[in-house]
């Protein structure tokens, strides 16, 4: 029957088409609207690396201020000062550990056809590659050796790689950076990231790291952050007053593989800033936080109100949409009354004309619902030229494209219910009236 139903909600269809093409229209604009806020919305919040998010933890430590707090809820301030994070690395207490922070350095190139120019440089340690698991294309990362050493090493981001050699194998070839050689010695593979989460202070979607090298190498050529730096008292002059002031400029992670390592790493912060209060620092209250990545990209709101805000204005529209389709329906199911009670005169049910004219409201959520995914995907092109900031985030994926026609579907049957349920209302006798 469902077939039968199916044919005869179609011909129906066609037989009204400017009906047809006017609730079509109206069910394929709210859902475009809807799912182009919904998918960039998604895609923002989603887990970027679920298989292990909850064993990634970032470490915060209150160094603040005596009078105020960092922050106006009272937590800690969003990074950690050059001290406390060489000693926690130096420690090595986690399962894996990365200090980092983020370096603008200028690029001479051996080939002579391309300018200098500047280059997104992340320094960090070695296990960062083993904590946020980007793919290698060539070679691989620095040992702890070689952090222990200083060396001058870095591993190229895919996209520059292709700028420099061509995307060809360059692991053992050189590159300058700021008039100082260093030795490639890894290539990633391309890393996709939906948000930069491992870096959220500078931006959860600010551009991608185009190189990494060793956060030791860093601090001995004395490359300052050029990333945000916060002080709550002056740092005094000269580098090495920069590292022993209480200036917060880098970020800490630490993988810790069960419950019981992360019991054991919070009791072994709490005993290091005890310590470090009998040294006069740390006047604030116990304040330390271990903050798994979806606490943290929570805390640090990658999902902007905003954003939550154009989502609800976007079903909103599609509710009137909603209201026009139902009003576009009852016309056209009305104007059918005397087929129905035709239809009811000789023996069908009022199911199965409910069932029918469902059916029917169902075809126009269908094609509502590929139109709609359709017009979803342009607008997701004006947001990536519109919004660079979003263009990590403003694609359509499997699951979104299944939610979208499901959507439409959903939508068309629930403003058909109630011109279906007057169709079904129809009396016989009072259409066959002579």
């Amino acid at each position: 029957m469902f077939a039968y139903y199916l044919q005869l909600g179609l011909r129906s269809l066609k037989r009204n088409p400017i009906l047809t093409a006017l609730m079509v229209a109206g069910i394929a604009l709210g859902i475009a609207a809807s799912m182009t806020t919904l998918t960039v919305l998604h895609l923002m919040g989603s887990d970027p690396i679920p298989w292990k998010s909850d064993k990634l933890h970032y470490v915060q430590l209150d160094n603040w201020s005596p009078d105020e707090p960092a922050r106006d809820d009272g937590s800690p301030p969003d990074q950690v000062t050059y001290q406390d994070a060489a000693a926690l690395m130096k420690a090595a207490k986690a399962d894996k550990q990365a200090a980092m922070f983020k370096l603008v350095l200028p690029v001479q190139p051996e080939n002579k056809e391309l300018k200098p120019f500047s280059s997104l440089i992340r320094a960090t340690g070695s296990d960062f590659f083993g904590m946020f698991e980007p793919r290698f294309k060539y070679g691989a990362t620095w040992n702890h050796d070689q952090d222990d050493a200083h060396e001058r090493v870095v591993v190229l981001g895919n996209d520059i790689n292709e700028k420099l050699f061509g995307g060809q194998d360059s692991t053992g070839r050189s590159v300058r950076l700021d008039g100082i050689d260093y030795r490639i010695v890894g290539v990633l593979d391309k890393w996709n990231l939906r948000s930069r989460y491992y870096d959220l202070t500078n931006g959860a979607f600010a551009d991608p790291d185009e190189m990494f090298m060793p956060f030791t190498t860093a601090i001995d050529l004395k490359k300052r952050s050029s990333g945000n730096n916060s002080c709550w008292k002056s740092a005094g002059d000269g580098w090495d007053a920069y590292l022993t002031s209480d200036c917060v400029w880098l970020q800490m992670w630490v993988q810790l593989d069960s419950p019981q390592h992360l019991a054991q790493y919070k009791e072994f912060l709490d005993n290091y800033v005890n310590e470090q209060k009998k040294l006069g620092r740390f006047a604030r209250p116990l304040n330390n936080r271990l903050l798994d990545v979806k606490e943290w990209m929570s805390d640090q709101k990658v999902v902007s109100r905003d954003m939550e805000v154009q989502t609800g204005l976007a079903f909103a529209f599609l509710a009137v949409c909603l209201v026009n389709t139902i009003g576009l329906l009852l016309a056209k199911f009305t104007r059918k009354s005397g087929e129905i009670g035709l239809r009811r005169a000789l023996g069908a049910s009022r199911r199965e004309v409910f069932t029918q004219f469902l059916i029917e409201s169902g075809v126009v959520g269908l094609t509502g619902g590929v139109i709609g995914l359709m017009l979803t995907g342009l607008g997701l092109l004006a947001v990536r030229a519109l919004y660079t900031q979003y263009k990590t985030v403003a694609y359509l994926d499997w699951s979104m494209v299944a939610t979208t026609i499901a959507l439409a579907i959903a939508a068309a049957l629930l403003a058909g219910l109630y011109p279906t349920w007057r169709a079904c209302r129809v009396q016989p006798a009072a259409q066959l009236k002579v």
